[in-house]
């Protein structure tokens, strides 16, 4: 049985890519039943999620090095992900 998804909000983004790298195979293998491949579906979303919203907060903290005309670093900015 899948493991409650409020856990998924304690796993590191490396952790909870691994075990969606590991749902994929399961499901790619087509050797778990109907009921199980649901389940692993389901999970597989929400570590999806999960990944995608450590990305965005990761990407949030990035910061690029601002530069003076002589190519000397001035500071930080934060980065225009948009």
């Amino acid at each position: 049985m899948a493991a409650p998804a409020s856990d998924i909000d304690k796993l590191s983004f490396e952790d909870a890519l691994a075990q969606l790298e590991k749902i994929v195979s399961q499901l790619e293998s087509g050797e778990a039943p109907l009921e199980k491949s649901i389940e692993l579906y389901e999970r597989g979303t929400e570590l999806k999620a999960h990944c995608e919203a450590r990305l965005k907060a990761a990407e949030a903290k990035v910061e690029k090095i601002t530069l003076s005309a002589g190519g000397e670093a001035t500071g930080t900015e934060p980065l225009d992900v948009e």
